[in-house]
């Protein structure tokens, strides 16, 4: 397991980059447009991505339980927005989540993303989601790539 790290600067070349790909306002996950999303609001800064989120029934796969490709798009949007937290752009590489127990409608959430380490291009975060007593539901790990010519390998 990775030991999150403090401060990982951004350099103005992936600043610049930030700046040529703006966010989607109908992203599924945070876009503010789209009438069909979850319309998350994430809070933004040097330690990462939260938001708030009370699922409702229609994301429901078993009834009283949340689709686990619902919970895992939370997750990997707080890994993302805890990514464009320090102005960097990457692509979700890989995505592994343990869910812990079901999350059901009406459950008062707050997922939260980090970024752990940046070797090169490759940049590796977790996010968790938790009730509001602190039990996690959710846990997940990601490793991202910065836009290049090679191919993911």
């Amino acid at each position: 397991m990775f030991q999150a790290t403090s401060q990982l600067p951004s350099t103005p070349t992936e600043a610049s980059r930030r700046e040529q790909a703006p966010l989607n306002s109908d992203c599924v996950v945070c876009g503010a447009r789209n009438p069909q999303g979850l319309r998350l609001r994430f809070e933004q800064g040097p330690d990462g991505a939260t938001a708030s989120w009370i699922p409702t029934g229609q994301w429901e796969s078993f009834q009283g339980t949340i689709h686990g490709g619902i919970v895992g798009a939370v997750l990997d949007e707080a890994m993302s927005k805890a990514i464009i937290a320090r102005n960097w752009e990457a692509f979700t590489a890989e995505l592994r989540i343990r869910f812990r127990s079901r999350v059901a409608p009406g459950e008062v959430l707050r997922v939260r993303g980090w970024v752990v380490e940046k070797r090169k291009r490759h940049i590796r975060a977790e996010a968790a989601l938790v009730t509001a007593e602190g039990d996690e539901r959710a846990h997940a790990w990601g490793v991202f790539l910065e836009p290049g010519d090679e191919k993911i390998a």
